[in-house]
């Protein structure tokens, strides 16, 4: 499993986590604050830490990326090893050389979502998703990514179960609808303890 594998793993974790506790908070007999501002959300989540990448990787790329102007692939793999590093900035240059070499590359387009989301520009996460959606409306990862960005991002559930109740109907066999129908597992059992807890 890559680099960039398991920290969406680990964002999905993150966010059934977060969801659950929100729901549980937000569902007090109290009024509920308005959601933050997504540049408040993005501000108050921890920053991962950068990490060193392959040298020796990314020069093979970056020659290769010189020599095939037109290669989107080499220039979305050099994204990944930047993504794999956690250094988002570098990975979304990259990403964006990707796209605007091969403007179809659904793949390359979420990857650069996801980087713009990790740098902390959940805004621009949603319209890079939105844009990869118009290449192809079922994409398995862009739609449980985006689902995962509405919810930490926004705190937008309902917008955020849509879209992995998307994941499932568009590819109920793949890797992304078994994580969708885990986080939409958790939000119900959410659901469930709170009035258990004494809530309504």
């Amino acid at each position: 499993m890559t680099g960039r594998e398991l920290l969406v793993l680990g964002v999905a974790a993150a966010c059934s986590l977060s969801v659950m506790g929100w729901i549980i908070w937000s569902e007090r007999p109290v009024p509920a604050p308005p959601p933050p501002e997504p540049a408040a959300a993005a501000e108050a989540a921890p920053e991962p830490e950068a990490l060193e990448v392959d040298a020796e990787r990314v020069a093979e790329l970056e020659a290769a990326a010189e020599a095939a102007p037109d290669d989107a692939a080499v220039r979305a793999s050099l994204g990944d090893v930047y993504f794999d590093a956690r250094q988002f900035e570098t990975a979304i240059a990259w990403y964006e050389e990707a796209v605007a070499v091969d403007p179809a590359y659904v793949d390359a387009s979420t990857s650069l979502a996801m980087s713009w989301f990790h740098a902390g520009d959940t805004a621009r996460a949603i319209e890079t998703f939105e844009r990869s959606l118009e290449i192809d409306p079922a994409h398995p990862r862009t739609l449980l990514n985006l689902g995962i960005v509405r919810a930490l991002g926004f705190r937008d559930l309902e917008g955020a179960l849509a879209a992995w109740e998307q994941v499932i109907a568009a590819a109920p066999d793949s890797r992304e609808a078994l994580d969708a129908r885990e986080l939409l597992d958790r939000v119900g059992a959410a659901h469930e303890s709170a009035p258990a807890a004494g809530l309504p």
